[in-house]
C-alpha cells in the first residue's frame, strides 16, 4: 500500500511529512527507553511482512499489519513504521523518500486509532470479546489505510480517482486476512506475554 514517487502534489506530500513528523515526535517521547527494543522487534515485523507485494498501478497490496502494531505498540507505532518504510524504500525502492510522510502516516494513524479504540477490548478478561477486537483493530487498521491512500491520491488530481477506488477495493480481501492475523497473534501474546498489550499511552 506504498505511493510511489512522483505521484502527490507538492501539499498533499507537505501535509503528510507534518503530520507523520508530529507522530513520530510524540512516538518517541511517549515510549520509555526499555520499549526501545519492542519497537525493533514490531519494526521489524512490519518490515518483513510488507514485503510481498502485487502491483496495482502506482501503490500495491500486502500484508500490513499495522493494526498488531499498534496494538502492542500504541504512539511508538509511529517511529516503528517510519523506520520499516524508510528501509523499504531504501533497501527495495518500495515507496519512495519524497511520499515517506504521506506513508508514515497512511499506516501510522490507522495503528494508532487501533490502539485507542480496540485496545480496551484486547485487555479484557473475556477471551471473546478480546479476540474480536484484536480481529477488529487488523481488519479495520487496513480499511483506514486504504482510505488515507485514497484520499491522498484523490486530493493530488481527479486523473488518480479511478485508482484510489482501486486502492480500496483491492485490500477488502486483506481486511479478512489481517483480522484474522492479529487475532491470532493477540490469542498467542495473552498467554504467553499479556504484558506487552498494554501498549505506550
Amino acid at each position: 500500500m506504498h505511493i510511489s514517487e512522483g505521484v502527490l502534489s507538492a501539499p498533499v506530500l507537505a501535509a503528510g511529512a507534518s503530520l507523520s513528523a508530529a507522530g513520530v515526535a510524540l512516538g518517541l517521547k511517549k515510549t520509555p527507553y526499555e520499549k526501545i527494543p519492542q519497537v525493533g522487534l514490531f519494526s521489524s515485523a512490519f518490515f518483513v511482512a510488507s514485503l510481498i507485494h502485487v502491483p496495482l498501478g502506482p501503490t500495491s497490496v500486502h500484508l500490513v499489519l499495522n493494526g498488531l502494531v499498534g496494538l502492542i505498540l500504541g504512539w511508538a507505532a509511529f517511529p516503528a513504521i517510519l523506520v520499516g518504510l524508510l528501509l523499504q524504500a531504501l533497501l527495495f525502492q518500495f515507496g519512495g523518500i519524497t511520499t515517506l510522510g504521506v506513508n508514515t502516516f497512511d499506516m501510522a494513524f490507522p495503528a494508532l486509532l487501533s490502539f485507542w479504540i480496540f485496545g480496551p477490548l484486547v485487555r479484557s478478561e473475556s477471551q471473546r470479546v478480546a479476540l474480536l477486537g484484536a480481529f477488529l483493530a487488523g481488519a479495520l487498521a487496513i480499511l483506514s489505510a486504504g482510505l488515507l491512500v485514497a484520499s491522498a491520491l484523490s486530493l493530488t488530481g481527479e486523473a488518480f480517482r479511478y485508482a484510489a477506488k482501486a486502492v480500496v477495493l483491492a485490500h477488502l480481501p486483506v481486511m479478512g486476512v489481517e483480522g484474522i492475523l492479529t487475532a491470532f497473534s493477540v490469542a498467542f501474546l495473552r498467554k504467553v506475554r499479556p504484558e506487552m498489550l498494554g501498549g505506550s499511552r
